[in-house]
């Protein structure tokens, strides 16, 4: 069992980083291998409506996010990590996530990993901006971690999220939570011999116009 690791900071080691690396010492510590990925401080353009992957199942751009797709795939959960700018996630992030979402729809399944975001700021806009990542869990068939808290933590500095300790505990939480329903699910699996199937025959008929 393995958690995709995200984080949307430019800073490799800011607050952001701390938070996921408390998430990340539980799912450890209940035997979940990690893999983190660092997208924050990445040179990444945003999805430009070709369908370049509809046709060949990869994004036009063979960038990070074509060398993630096939990390997604084999992930039974992933932890996004943002820090919070004017009330969103990082920009370079939300470019990420909209084209490994959409390259990767019909080639990787995405159904019933367990997903989880965590959000850090100083003062405000870490629920907005921790919705904005929980949307794109919801739209795949993706389970979501809660905690006890939000999932966030605060300070201008990693030092600072060391002194916040409902926040770091709000992530141990998280950690045991998320390992606990990738553990259930598996077994829901084995026992069901597999997940439940995807109804996709109906869609809103409104793909003759162009976007």
């Amino acid at each position: 069992m393995k958690v995709l690791i995200i984080n949307g900071s430019a800073r490799p080691n800011g607050c952001t980083a701390r938070a996921l690396t408390e998430v990340e010492g539980r799912l450890k510590a209940a035997g979940i291998a990690t893999e983190r990925i660092e997208v924050g401080n990445k040179d990444i353009r945003g999805c430009i409506s070709c369908h370049y992957c509809r046709e060949h199942g990869r994004c036009v751009f063979n960038d990070i996010v074509n060398e993630t797709a096939p990390k997604l795939a084999e992930a039974d959960g992933v932890l996004i990590g943002t820090p919070v700018y004017y009330a969103h996630p990082n920009g370079q992030l939300l470019s990420f996530l909209d084209r490994l979402f959409y390259s990767t729809a019909g080639v990787v399944n995405k159904a019933m990993k367990v997903g989880a975001a965590v959000v850090s700021s100083r003062r405000a806009g870490s629920t907005s901006s921790m919705d904005d990542i929980n949307k794109y869990f919801t739209i795949s068939s993706m389970p979501v971690t809660s905690s006890t808290y939000w999932n966030e933590v605060h300070g201008f500095t990693a030092q600072d999220v060391e002194k916040d300790l409902e926040g770091l505990q709000t992530m141990r939480n998280l950690g045991d939570n998320m390992a606990f329903l990738i553990k259930a699910i598996k077994l829901a699996e084995e026992k069901e011999g597999g997940i439940p199937a995807q109804d996709r025959t109906h869609y809103t008929p409104f793909f003759g116009i162009d976007r």
